[in-house]
């Protein structure tokens, strides 16, 4: 850029991105135009706010959200122009253009460690309260229900196939996803890391459906798959949990997740939510396609309901949570975790060695609190 510069910031920059190639994003600062940082980018993360406090640019909102929850995501090959008094932005052609802001649901606190000894075993914790924001909106009469994401039942209608794609942790809960949907339903599904699937030519079609899975929406290899499967087929959905990010804005239809700010290396909630995004797209196609009666989602979807209806202290003083004992029946003398109580016929239980999520339907006289 040095080279390139003349006196106008603003023609360095488009000179500059002409000549540069890959994904790039920086911010510049000219000695000569003392108080303006300018800023380009393509592919990699830049999002930026105005507030009171001045005008702030970062990689992640949460480098700003103690100041305003309020941001835009600065797009590709624009120059925005940053100073005291406000930001603006404009193509590389030098028309204006405005930000759009978005703003975010959760506050600093959700960016801090709030009393715990490290984020991880924060994260950990909220677990709970965070497959209950993703779910809950998605349920009504105990059926998945995606109106408020705008993604319409037809989008469910003649899938042949399914590929999903992700990277890491993500594509561990697409291959949870896969299990169900596969052994479930009986639609085929495969499960390609995204590093991979980029570079190939994929056996996908028109009736094929693409599922993105990514925590931030900006893992780059996820990204550039979806580009790819956007070529074959206008049945892509993503998963991710940042709102108005690069892979939630370039798929057909978003299925945001609400886990908050992960700070942690190691995925928990993230990685919990994208779990349950898959269960509630696999109902969905239940639904669609007639594949599950209603009673089978709705006791199906019993297991992933974390309302508190009815959990605090039923019978026996038990409560979601506690160790329990069963006392009577084929079951006897098995232990686990009391997963769920619906009034007092009947609770579900995770039992410990045996190998699946949480399937024992099991009496409330049959079970005794372990102290």
């Amino acid at each position: 850029i040095n080279n390139l510069y003349e006196g106008d910031p603003k023609e360095a920059l488009r000179k500059a991105v002409a000549e540069i190639e890959g994904s790039f994003a920086f911010c510049v600062l000219f000695k000569d135009h003392p108080g303006e940082i300018y800023a380009v980018r393509n592919v990699s993360p830049m999002v930026a706010t105005y507030c009171d406090d001045g005008a702030f640019i970062a990689s992640d909102l949460t480098a700003f959200i103690a100041y305003n929850k309020r941001y835009f995501i600065v797009p590709e090959y624009h120059i925005l122009t940053m100073t005291a008094d406000g930001i603006t932005l404009e193509d590389l052609d030098g028309h204006s253009v405005e930000p759009e802001y978005m703003e975010v649901n959760w506050d600093v606190t959700a960016a801090q460690k709030d009393g715990y000894p490290h984020f991880m075993i924060k994260e950990i914790h909220e677990q709970p309260a965070a497959i209950t924001r993703t779910i809950t909106p998605r349920i009504k009469d105990m059926l998945p229900d995606f109106s408020e994401d705008a993604i319409a039942d037809s989008f469910f209608e003649n899938v042949s196939d399914i590929t999903i794609v992700a990277c890491g942790t993500a594509m561990y809960a697409g291959m949870v996803g896969k299990t169900m949907i596969q052994n479930r339903l009986h639609i085929p599904v495969t499960v390609a890391i995204a590093s991979e699937f980029r570079y190939e030519e994929p056996v996908i079609n028109e009736k094929s459906m693409v599922i993105v899975v990514s925590q931030s929406g900006e893992t780059i290899d996820t990204l550039e798959a979806l580009r790819l499967a956007n070529k074959y087929t206008k049945k892509t959905l993503s998963i991710v949990n940042v709102k108005g990010s690069s892979i939630a804005r370039e798929s057909s239809y978003v299925l945001y997740t609400h886990a908050g700010p992960e700070i942690a290396v190691a995925s928990t909630k993230a990685f919990s939510v994208q779990c349950a995004g898959m269960y509630l797209i696999a109902l969905k196609l239940a639904e669609v396609n007639n594949l599950m009666t209603d009673e089978q989602m709705k006791d199906f979807m019993f297991l992933l309901d974390f309302s508190t209806d009815g959990v605090e202290v039923l019978n026996k003083d038990l409560k979601r949570g506690d160790r329990v004992r069963v006392i009577k029946g084929p079951l006897s003398g098995l232990e686990g975790e009391l997963v769920r109580l619906k009034g007092h016929k009947r609770v579900v239980i995770r039992l410990d060695g045996v190998a699946s999520i949480a399937t024992s339907y099991i009496p409330g006289s049959f079970l005794e609190k372990i102290e």
